[in-house]
Parts: C-alpha cells; sequence; structure tokens
C-alpha cells in the first residue's frame, strides 16, 4: 500500500507530517484550501471544539488541534485509515484529539455533544449531503459553523448561510452558519 504525507501549515505543529495510507476516496485537503479555511475561522482556536466527521488524512482536524482546539473529535469509519490517525496522535502527543471508529451519520444520530466547528470533507462520490446537513443543527454549538468542501459548491442549503466560499482547482469549499430564525 503507498503512503502519503501532508503537513500542518500552521500552530503549534506547523510543518510537522501526517503520514496515511493511500486509500480509495482519500484525499487530503490542499494547504492553500486549509490557509484559507483558517484564515476564516481565525488563526487561534482555543476553547473552540472541533468535529472532524471524515477525518481521511486528519489534515483539518490535527490543523484545528495544532491552533489550539479544545477538543477535536476525529471519526472515520475505515480501520487502516483510523489506524494512521491513532498512529499521528500518538506521534504528536495530540491529548486534544480523540479518534473514533464510526460511520459519520450514525455518529450524528447517536452523539449529544456540542461543536463550535465542524469539518465535512467526504469523498467526492459520497452523496449523503442531504442527509448530513439536516442533522448536523443537533450538533452545534451556539454560533456553529460547518465546514463543507466537495468537487461543487452546495447550492440546496435550506436552512443554511453561505459565509464564505471559494473553489481551488477540483476543490470548491464553503463555510456554512445556520440561518438566525432558525438557530
Amino acid at each position: 500500500m503507498k503512503a502519503g504525507a501532508v503537513r500542518i501549515i500552521g500552530g503549534a505543529w506547523r510543518s510537522r507530517r501526517l503520514h496515511f495510507s493511500d486509500r480509495p476516496g482519500l484525499r487530503p485537503t490542499p494547504d492553500r484550501v486549509r490557509e484559507t479555511l483558517f484564515n476564516w475561522l481565525g488563526q487561534d482556536l482555543s476553547g473552540r471544539d472541533c468535529l472532524d466527521l471524515f477525518a481521511g488524512s486528519g489534515s483539518l482536524g490535527f490543523e484545528a488541534a495544532s491552533r489550539g482546539a479544545r477538543r477535536v473529535v476525529m471519526v472515520e469509519r475505515d480501520a487502516a485509515v483510523l489506524r494512521d490517525l491513532q498512529a499521528n496522535r500518538e506521534r504528536l502527543n495530540a491529548e486534544a484529539v480523540a479518534v473514533v471508529r464510526a460511520d459519520a451519520l450514525e455518529f450524528l444520530q447517536h452523539h449529544g455533544d456540542r461543536y463550535h466547528v465542524v469539518f465535512l470533507d467526504p469523498p467526492f462520490a459520497d452523496d449523503q449531503w442531504p442527509e448530513l446537513l439536516a442533522r448536523l443543527p443537533q450538533c452545534l454549538a451556539a454560533g456553529g459553523m460547518v465546514y463543507c468542501e466537495r468537487a461543487r459548491a452546495l447550492s440546496e442549503l435550506h436552512g443554511w448561510t453561505v459565509i464564505k466560499s471559494g473553489r481551488a482547482g477540483q476543490v470548491s469549499h464553503q463555510l456554512l452558519r445556520r440561518t438566525d430564525h432558525e438557530q
């Protein structure tokens, strides 16, 4: 199995590398997109709880932890990818990071925690978006935001407001918040 690596671009673990196995659909968020995202969120995530719902390489979750997030829960269903996440967690001594093996939708259904930032970066072929967006409000803290990464921008966003959006190469990314009257 071919291995890959991606570097953390900011915070306490800046320039450290995350190693991961090459798996179908695994596509780490590019550096340029992560830089844009963390400019949108603010460079310091101290006191925020984050959920990386399709953790994959862990680039978004470890980046958040590197930037001071109080807690980062990484959800991944692939056993090999999960082992890589756990190895990177140990190597970085990332005490704020919890790695959970679960399906994303099942996790949302069975866990009642609330998060300030939720990262959604499923494989591009995955089409669970309507169900994901319907279940997310129950796990958002007041004022919480959802980062979405796909091949094309989400267009049917009933109950959500696009705060920021961008495109870089093959990646469309958006930062969402629940519309005021539904929070």
